[in-house]
């Protein structure tokens, strides 16, 4: 296993995260491919195994049931102090329910207690804003976050999927008012969605924030033919809804990503995350296994070197997409 520092901190962390939205409840969650705790438990154990110290949660995964599961096989199978832990906050978490969800000074303090409560310790080493808040001043959910850092009970905090003079707007608040800033940026980013590389990168690698891209396979996409099918790929509509559109855009990138996989010797889905590990900034894709194969596959990713013309060659038939993950400002009608 590789580490590195996490952006512009002093710690260290496996350059593969296991991301646990797969890990859950089928009757709690809307994605029906996840996995109970039974068959989840053999997978972090296999990452602990692996050498990866870097797990990622959300309070809002199976309804709280990922940090359970994830809470219990890390103290089950590893010491607290060697294990970087990360959730997050902002989506729904009581449907309905005034205060139910999002950024507020409110909700963050309750949902900080409530993830720790379930994930069964004392702090956890970064929490992530899920998404932009467009009904919370920014000034009051950075000074919660601050407030919560100062309080022992998060060591430091990140962001995730917005645009970037959002996120450029959070750092400013904060710096201004001496509040603690973000360190990380959880995007949406792979070899057939690099809208990111406009400006979210270029902004991050000037401020040495980490980046940890979620769906660097593009779930799954980039890993296999497209005429195989998978329980995840016939039923997430998320998947369907990210990709379907720019199908045609990305059949050529993916026949490129299968030529050099074949040349090299190996699987897709390494030569995706060779792909994205050679990128500036980018710290440590999450990678949501659900298998044990598959996490073997992805460090296995870390001893792969592209050369700068087949670099070229993966990214030279890339085309605008619309963006995708972003939540756009409701009142802009």
């Amino acid at each position: 296993m590789e580490y590195m520092k996490f952006g512009n901190t002093g710690m260290d962390v496996s350059r593969i995260c296991l991301g646990a939205m797969g890990f859950g409840d089928v009757e709690k969650w809307t994605h029906k491919w996840v996995l109970d705790e039974e068959h989840s438990r053999p997978v972090i154990k296999k990452a602990l195994d692996l050498g990866i110290n870097f797990f990622d949660t959300a309070n809002v995964y199976s309804m709280g049931e990922s940090e359970k599961i994830l809470g219990k096989a890390l103290k089950d199978y590893a010491n607290r102090d060697d294990i970087v832990l990360a959730t997050k906050v902002h989506q729904i978490m009581r449907p309905g329910q005034p205060n139910g969800g999002g950024l507020s000074r409110k909700a963050i303090l309750s949902e900080i207690d409530h993830s720790l409560e379930r994930l069964g310790t004392d702090y956890v080493d970064l929490y992530i804003i899920h998404r932009w808040d467009y009904d919370t001043p920014i000034e009051e959910t950075m000074e919660a976050l601050h407030d919560v850092v100062k309080s022992g009970k998060v060591r430091y905090i990140g962001a995730s999927a917005m645009y970037a003079w959002q996120f450029q707007k959070a750092q400013y608040v904060a710096e201004r008012n001496g509040w603690t800033k973000f360190v990380s940026m959880q995007n949406h980013y792979n070899m057939i969605y690099r809208e990111e590389e406009r400006e979210m990168v270029p902004f991050c690698r000037d401020g040495k924030i980490a980046l940890t891209p979620y769906s660097p396979l593009a779930s799954g996409r980039l890993t296999r033919d497209w005429s195989e099918t998978s329980l995840r790929s016939e039923t997430d509509q998320v998947q369907h809804s990210k990709y379907d559109g720019t199908m045609e855009a990305d059949r050529g990138i993916v026949e490129r990503l299968a030529e050099v996989a074949v040349n090299h010797g190996v699987t897709r889905d390494k030569i995706a995350l060779a792909w994205l590990l050679n990128k500036d900034q980018v710290v440590a894709p999450i990678v949501g296994a659900q298998k044990e194969s598959h996490l073997e596959s992805a460090v296995a990713a870390l001893d792969l070197e592209l050369s700068a013309s087949e670099m070229g060659y993966l990214e030279e038939l890339y085309v605008p997409h619309p963006l995708v993950g972003l939540i756009p400002d409701p009142r802009n009608k």
